[in-house]
């Protein structure tokens, strides 16, 4: 029986179960740059190239083993830019009667999938993808019945299942979570760390041209592009974050600088994310490194704890809920998303701080997401289907299933709480407490109001205003209930007004 073996651009890892049992004489291995996926939003030039740069390797990499690799580039004259079409050409190129592949990672490409299946007869064999520590049956199994779905929780029982940082039955360093020593500002005198990056090789040369040519417009710059492409090179990028950035980790993570996007965090979600790394083999290095006495316990901790936790637990969420949790919006948020997102032009200089990175490099950590450019979009009532579709052309590392959880979840609390106990709002303050930018911004951050104060400020009170009828009893929020229950009727609406001021006067 002639069987085609499809591997998808984020599932590049030699143990993919639709290509296990392929042999030179067995099958072949379908591979397909398709226009449909690289305009499914606005990509930034960096991340289309990372993709296809990244499959045109390991299909190099599956041709050196001796595997029949049919392979499809976007500049293909006979490419028809869409995944069913491309996949009923290569059916009839090959003869078909079998297509083996592993579940996407997206739902909209595994709806694809199905309904291609139900419509041409053919059975498709989708089989599971075995990179993640936990499977969607895993997570069902965990949520049933719940009242409360919490990170936490589930963090803890896939720690005991995988015996990782287990000292027996109990956590290691005898607590779990050592998110409370890992908030410290970066001290002024600190040097930037200097990054493992990646010089373009041949094939991503010509890729890049190729994106250059076209994706002219798309977000983003191609010039500092020093992503990993292959797996050699995504082993690189872990062994120098383990051995010279994972020890500093922890104390800095939430910790931001101005003209420094990297800082301490790992880079790897990309190279984890396409599948030239696997989340274990991460987790066991830096618990590695812990046992040998070579980083801290709560950087190993809290890195581990994005890997087996957060990563974990955004995907459960994400299979669990879909598709009706693309259309969460409690807070009932409808503004357009401004156009700094896009340009970098504003003011703020932590907001221009974090885009500009974003154009440089696909790339800013997670609280410069969370808490610059998801928390503006939080007080500033951005439509959350708007801010999560910019987060996916965006960033290098954002794929649908981690990175709409997050936003809907954490980022503008969409969902109300299914994924997070409150609403990551903050004023300048914070901004202010984990960071360089205040110092230089045009804004004011120690006044609340006015011309010269950090919008940031203002937006807060009046999100917190607008919102009391739903947030008011969250236990979490009584702190700012409380200081708004002191305040009279004129001061709300002068906050009100004001903030509207400001976010009408956006372009």
């Amino acid at each position: 029986m002639t069987s085609l073996h499809v591997v998808l651009g984020d599932q590049l890892y030699e143990a993919n179960p639709s290509i296990a049992d392929v042999t030179p004489t067995s099958g072949t291995i379908l591979m397909m740059e398709v226009m449909g996926e690289c305009t499914a939003v606005p990509h930034h030039k960096q991340k289309i190239v990372m993709f296809l740069s990244s499959m045109r390797h390991f299909a190099d990499e599956l041709r050196q083993r001796g595997l029949n690799v049919d392979y499809v580039r976007l500049d293909d004259p006979k490419n028809t830019g869409n995944f069913e079409t491309e996949l009923h050409r290569a059916v009839i190129r090959h003869g078909a009667q079998r297509i083996v592949m592993t579940e996407p990672g997206e739902h909209r490409v595994a709806q694809m999938a199905r309904d291609w299946n139900s419509e041409n007869g053919l059975t498709i064999e989708v089989l599971e993808d075995t990179r993640f520590f936990a499977s969607h049956q895993r997570f069902q199994t965990w949520a049933k019945n719940r009242r409360q779905w919490r990170m936490e929780h589930f963090y803890r029982e896939m720690r005991r299942e995988n015996h990782i940082l287990m000292d027996g039955k109990d956590p290691a360093g005898g607590q779990w979570n050592f998110d409370a020593e890992n908030r410290k500002k970066l001290p002024s005198a600190t040097a930037t760390p200097i990054r493992k990056r990646f010089a373009p090789d041949g094939i991503t040369r010509n890729v890049m041209a190729l994106v250059d040519e076209l994706f002219a417009e798309n977000f983003g710059t191609l010039d500092s592009f020093g992503w990993p492409v292959t797996r050699n090179d995504a082993l690189e990028a872990l062994a120098d974050f383990i051995a010279h950035h994972l020890p500093f980790f922890g104390d800095y993570q939430d910790a931001m600088k101005t003209g420094s996007p990297f800082l301490f965090h790992s880079l790897l979600a990309p190279a984890l994310n396409i599948g030239l790394l696997t989340p274990r083999e991460a987790c066991v290095a830096a618990e590695t490194a812990w046992h040998a006495g070579n980083a801290p316990l709560n950087a190993v901790e809290g890195f581990i704890r994005q890997i087996l936790g957060w990563r974990e637990y955004v995907r459960g969420v994400y299979w669990t809920l879909m598709p009706g949790y693309q259309d969460a919006n409690l807070l009932g948020a409808s503004r357009p998303l401004p156009d700094f997102y896009w340009s970098g032009s504003t003011d703020m200089h932590c907001l221009r701080e974090a885009v500009s990175h974003t154009a440089d490099y696909a790339y800013s950590h997670h609280i410069q997401r969370l808490m610059l450019t998801g928390n503006f979009a939080l007080l500033a009532g951005v439509a959350p289907r708007e801010i999560e579709r910019w987060y996916l052309a965006v960033y290098a590392d954002a794929m649908e299933w981690v990175e709409m959880p997050n936003t809907l979840g954490m980022a503008v609390f969409a969902d109300g709480g299914r994924m997070a106990s409150k609403p990551y709002a903050a004023s300048g303050s914070y901004i202010q407490r984990m960071s360089d930018f205040c110092g230089s911004c045009r804004f004011d951050v120690r006044k609340k109001n006015g011309p010269d104060a950090c919008p940031f400020n203002y937006l807060y009170w009046a999100f917190m205003i607008r919102n009391r009828d739903i947030l008011q009893d969250n236990p979490r929020m009584a702190f700012p209930y409380k200081t708004l229950a002191s305040w009279n009727k004129q001061k709300t609406n002068a906050y009100v007004h004001e903030a509207d001021a400001f976010i009408a006067a956006l372009p």
